[in-house]
């Protein structure tokens, strides 16, 4: 008897930029496995995209801000340093608010959540398109690029001397007890600190810091699409 072996399928993933400016979206994959078919592009405001990530992945997207080519392709923020709009595998210069997701194999239990681990550049939400369970959307809609929010020591400035970005305390001062590291590295000896907590106000769906897994984890089963919104 012939037996046919059904093909997992992945998870459309679809960017909707509502910033008022462009931005350049970056895509990584993980775990050493292939790239996807895009690893950056532009998005105009307004505009869509949609990425297709096969079942298993792991990756992660971001948004880049302020990109030019002169002499080579150029971001304020999220550059991946690869001199064109495709990262072609780098992943962003922190600061930047990452997209996590892990699509399970089979239909099972997706993760998903957003991230200021890194820093926080953009605003940003995830939502699941169908799929079972909580499916709740993860969202990091505040600017904390807010010259009230961002402490003046993570301010990231442009060339206009607006914020651009917030940086997160470890990339800012490089310090065990900010990055979870060395005698900091497990959950009881990593609690959040003062500037994490800011992140965590402004944005308590999101990862504020390494060990901030209770409430910034999400899930889905049963194989969701996902809809990906900057400045949601």
């Amino acid at each position: 008897m012939l037996v046919l072996q059904a093909v997992a399928q992945g998870a459309t993933v679809t960017f909707t930029n509502n910033c008022q400016y462009t931005v350049w979206p970056g895509t990584l994959t993980g775990d050493q496995n292939p790239q996807l078919s895009t690893t950056g592009f532009e998005l105009a405001p307004g505009g869509t995209n949609s990425v297709n990530i096969p079942s298993p992945w792991s990756g992660r997207f971001w948004a880049r801000t302020g990109c030019s080519n002169n002499g080579g392709f150029t971001c304020d923020t999220g550059d991946c340093a690869s001199g064109q709009v495709e990262c072609n595998g780098a992943g962003a210069i922190p600061p930047a608010t990452l997209v996590e997701i892990t699509v399970a194999p089979n239909g099972g239990q997706d993760f998903y959540d957003v991230s200021n681990v890194d820093g926080f550049n953009v605003p940003v939400s995830i939502t699941p398109q169908g799929g079972s369970g909580e499916c709740k959307t993860s969202s990091c809609p505040n600017n904390i690029n807010d010259v009230n929010v961002c402490p003046s020591e993570l301010q990231v400035k442009g060339s206009d001397g607006n914020v651009i970005a917030c940086n997160s305390a470890c990339v800012a001062f490089n310090e065990d007890q900010y990055c979870c590291r060395g005698d900091y590295d497990t959950e009881e000896t990593c609690p959040p600190t003062n500037y994490s907590q800011i992140f965590e106000e402004q944005c308590p769906d999101a990862y504020s810091y390494a060990y901030d897994d209770k409430s910034s984890t999400f899930t889905c089963f049963n194989g969701p699409d996902y809809a990906i919104i900057f400045c949601p």
